[in-house]
């Protein structure tokens, strides 16, 4: 097996943990090797640190995947891998829906694959993962017995790692489409088009988190893309919910979900940037009991922080602005350069200038079935306050 040496003189970032291993931290190499081929790991001092795969036109030289010097990457270790995060999600989370697999946080890194009643939606982002894709199937076809599998490798992040981008069906040929269950609610899952796998599961126990403070209240739900945060207030009771995104296919997605729950009735929906709507009804006066900010990612690089912040500060701000007194702002953040402590001194910037007094109820991250493993900082990237305003 190649042998890889770590410089000396590094931080010990990937002996405590850390399962990525970039260019600029490799010393030596010793042996010739192609893009996802496994390798040994070493620190300066020949102490074997881990094994993983190699991609040499990636940013992340090395993923590492095992611990254990005697630990094969063959079909065997997949099969265990796979059923150990299965047997996890049976446990702490109903499986009808929910993430199946969870990347390097499940140790099999640059694999994503989240289960829709009984289909199964899968991303192989990595040169390295991709090799192992066709025995990856075949163990979740074992495992996990869907009557589908769906590859949603429509993302530009595997361009990065030399591959194309791709889509379709892995196993059965199937309507991509399915009505799932959430918290009582039914919400359409788009498995071929939607957004990254079809729909965002890391929101659903949080989603729950606002049913005591919606009841009997006027909600504003900003960023509300297919409408779970909007629907799941009119469920819990709100007299009336106002639901907002830019998007016109989400914005017909999310009427959709609100006729199949019969509460089309309690929510209107508005296409335009929230942002500017944000600005319009904070002049006009508007007023609300809850304020819902859930936007997509501002920045997905440390080096853009600054602008996302002032992004993140500017919708909280206006949010805050337009919570009655005693009211709730519920905001959430799935950046993960927007580290929990940066998150939370905005809020208090934002809270500052909207001379707002804020207590907070509950601060939670992203669902049980997108666990974050610590001493990979990545894996945590949801916050999610629900703050109580005057």
């Amino acid at each position: 097996m190649v042998e890889v040496y770590l410089k000396k003189g590094i931080r010990k970032r990937i002996e405590k943990g850390h399962p990525w291993v970039y260019k600029n931290e490799v010393d030596t190499i010793e042996g010739e090797y192609a893009a996802g081929d496994i390798v040994a790991i070493y620190n300066h001092k020949s102490k074997f640190i881990g094994k993983g795969y190699i991609n040499p036109n990636s940013l992340i030289l090395i993923r590492i995947m095992t611990r254990d010097k005697s630990e094969e990457i063959d079909e065997d270790f997949f099969r265990r891998r796979i059923t150990r995060a299965w047997k996890y999600r049976a446990r702490l989370v109903d499986t009808k829906s929910c993430r199946v697999i969870y990347g390097e946080a499940d140790e099999l890194p640059g694999l994503i694959v989240d289960k829709f009643n009984e289909y199964l939606s899968i991303q192989t982002l990595t040169y390295g993962i991709e090799q192992y894709k066709d025995i990856i199937v075949k163990i979740l076809d074992e495992v996990i017995k869907p009557e589908g599998i769906y590859e949603r490798n429509d993302s530009a992040v595997r361009e990065l790692e030399g591959l194309k981008q791709r889509k379709g069906f892995l196993k059965g040929n199937f309507e991509p489409y399915t009505v799932i269950d959430e918290n009582g609610i039914k919400m359409y899952v788009d498995i071929e088009n939607g957004q990254k796998t079809g729909y965002f599961l890391d929101q659903r126990e949080n989603r729950l988190a606002i049913k005591d403070i919606v009841k009997d209240g006027t909600v504003l739900d900003c960023f509300c893309h297919t409408g779970s945060f909007a629907l799941h207030a009119a469920y819990f009771g709100a007299k009336q919910v106002t639901a907002v995104d830019i998007s016109e296919h989400a914005i017909n997605t999310a009427k959709k979900n609100a006729a199949l729950n019969s509460l089309e009735d309690k929510v209107d929906f508005v296409c335009g940037n929230a942002f500017d709507l944000l600005r319009e009804y904070q002049e006009s006066g508007k007023q609300y009991d809850v304020v819902i900010l859930d936007p997509p990612a501002f920045t997905k690089s440390a080096k853009k922080i600054k602008s996302a912040y002032r992004g993140y500060k500017e919708i909280n701000l206006r949010g805050l602005k337009l919570v009655k007194p005693g009211g709730f702002l519920v905001t959430a953040s799935c950046s993960h350069y927007m580290y929990p402590e940066i998150f939370r001194e905005m809020l208090k910037e934002a809270a500052l200038d909207a001379k707002k007094t804020i207590r907070e109820v509950e601060y939670r991250t992203q669902a049980k079935d997108h666990p974050y493993l610590w001493h990979y900082d990545e894996s945590l990237y949801l916050k999610f306050f629900i703050l109580n305003v005057w």
